[in-house]
């Protein structure tokens, strides 16, 4: 096993539409989330991941497993919990340039993870353990569940890849802050963006970020710039990594997650953090490209040409 996480999936329904959701009488579904957003980026490039979760025992947990493990990603640590039904979440599309997201995801059987959802041999056969901010904030048990697998994953030997995916409904505004600010202490690379190094550190300067990163505990920090690429800053390596231009953005969502699977998939190939941040941008622009979370996510024939077609004057670090 190359990469293991634990998270929520739900499934998104989106009106054919744009106007208020009152007057939507036909919806487009399809499964959302930001763990398999990333481990299926990773299993399209031919790594092997696991993931650890929790689904309803419904026809939604069912199509969520079902489309998981369809696209590579090992879904035999998913549960069908009785006692809760599936996440889901509804999309309002207004007008073309205003949208807003009603989650349905309360006491969703997600929630329910306990750290004895957490195999430790299980976990123990993985090089990566992949976290986000999201899971943590979803209830006191998911909290323990990822400060558990964290330990388990140190204990064992495995890097921790920490994005801090920050939601701000979901975090306690008191305790919120230093919850993220202690996985980050716990993390070997973490992957923050500018909003969200701005509500950590109440900074925008990337550089300022990595540092506050790496002061807290972290080893590494790659700062995602959007279309500015990213800055990454080691104990003793620090520089930008240059963006692919994009001429029209069709979709932004599930960039940041793509921008994971580059940067893990560069970490399994033993790249430097320089070409592993740069593989992140490609294909987080690669995401941007397609409508949907997972359907611009490339195989690696695919990233190969695009990281080549796309550069014309590549540095080499």
């Amino acid at each position: 096993m190359d990469v293991v996480s634990i998270g929520e999936t739900m499934v998104l329904f989106s009106p054919n539409q744009n106007g208020q959701l009152r007057y939507a009488k036909d919806f487009t579904s399809r499964i959302a989330g930001a763990e398999t957003n990333t481990l299926i980026g990773l299993a399209k490039l031919g790594y092997q991941t696991g993931w650890i979760s929790k689904v309803g025992e419904d026809e939604l947990g069912k199509r969520i497993i079902n489309s998981v493990r369809g696209e590579g990603v090992d879904t035999s640590f998913v549960q069908e919990y009785a006692n809760a039904a599936t996440g889901l979440f509804l999309k309002e599309q207004t007008t073309a340039n205003n949208a807003r997201v009603i989650y349905y995801r309360n006491n969703s059987a997600a929630s329910q993870m306990t750290p004895a959802d957490i195999e430790e041999d299980y976990l123990a056969k993985a090089k990566i353990l992949y976290i986000t901010g999201i899971t943590p904030a979803l209830s006191s048990s998911c909290r323990e569940t990822i400060f558990y697998a964290v330990d388990l994953a140190r204990r064992n030997g495995l890097k921790i890849v920490f994005d801090p995916n920050i939601r701000k409904t979901l975090l306690d505004e008191k305790n919120g802050k230093e919850m993220l600010k202690e996985l980050i202490a716990k993390s070997d690379i973490v992957l923050p963006g500018i909003s969200e190094g701005e509500y950590l550190f109440e900074t925008k300067d990337c550089q300022e970020i990595a540092q506050k990163c790496k002061r807290l505990g972290a080893k590494a920090a790659i700062v995602k710039l959007g279309e500015n690429g990213a800055y990454y800053s080691t104990a003793n390596k620090s520089g930008f990594a240059e963006p692919f231009a994009v001429e029209k953005v069709i979709d932004p969502i599930g960039a940041g997650d793509g921008f994971a699977a580059g940067v893990l998939s560069g970490i399994l190939d033993n790249l430097s953090i320089y070409e592993s941040a740069r593989r992140g941008c490609a294909i987080g622009s690669m995401v941007t490209l397609v409508n949907g979370d997972i359907e611009g996510l490339p195989d690696k024939k695919l990233l190969q040409e695009y990281m080549s077609s796309t550069v014309k004057e590549d540095v080499i670090r």
